[in-house]
């Protein structure tokens, strides 16, 4: 049960990853100082305070960065790929009791993918809305994105198995998304 669990955790963490990328890494460094996380075997540095410390801050510059329009635009581009590393390390620094292999291969899979998945999502509605106000509510969304990682990172660790029903839920609409974008193509 303690392996399903941590699973769930990673999962939740990493689609937080997709929204931003540092919020879930700082609220598992303080789950994990405060001994409320375990994290699976070569992960106990990010527990530590001075990782807590660095995340802190990488949290803070990520978040007010994206509220300048300009550099917003910046770190969606930059932020894809980050963000499947970030969905990677974040399931499988939680994930505990499972083999290296099957660890890292539901780290990649799973959690690179969720965290891939909500950046995509996440892009999506970015690029709507400013074709829709011009940039002006990008701030709004920023924000958004940000107490939507803030959310689901610590629903992930005190609530697991509704953080992953949040998640299935996202996946779900993703892929209802993508599928009325290939019609919209066919019938094009």
């Amino acid at each position: 049960m303690e392996t399903a669990i941590s699973v769930l955790i990673g999962i939740g963490l990493s689609a937080a990853a997709g929204l931003r990328i540092f919020v879930p890494l700082l609220v598992m460094s303080i789950a994990a100082y405060s001994g409320h996380l375990e994290l699976a075997s070569g992960f106990a540095w990010i527990g530590t305070l001075p990782a807590l410390i660095a995340f802190a801050v990488a949290t803070a510059l990520e978040v007010l960065a994206y509220l300048i329009p300009a550099v917003d635009h910046v770190l969606d581009v930059i932020a894809g790929p980050a963000a499947v590393v970030a969905g990677v390390i974040v399931t499988a620094s939680t994930v505990v009791g499972m083999s290296p292999f099957m660890q890292w291969t539901l780290a990649i899979i799973a959690g690179g993918g969720v965290a891939g998945l909500v950046k995509g999502l996440s892009g999506v509605t970015r690029a709507k809305s400013a074709l829709a106000t011009g940039g002006l509510a990008n701030p709004a969304v920023a924000t958004a994105e940000t107490g939507g990682a803030a959310t689901l990172s610590v629903l992930a660790i005190l609530l697991p198995v509704v953080a992953f029903l949040l998640v299935l839920a996202i996946v779900i609409f993703a892929f209802k998304m993508m599928h009325k974008i290939i019609e919209r193509l066919r019938g094009a």
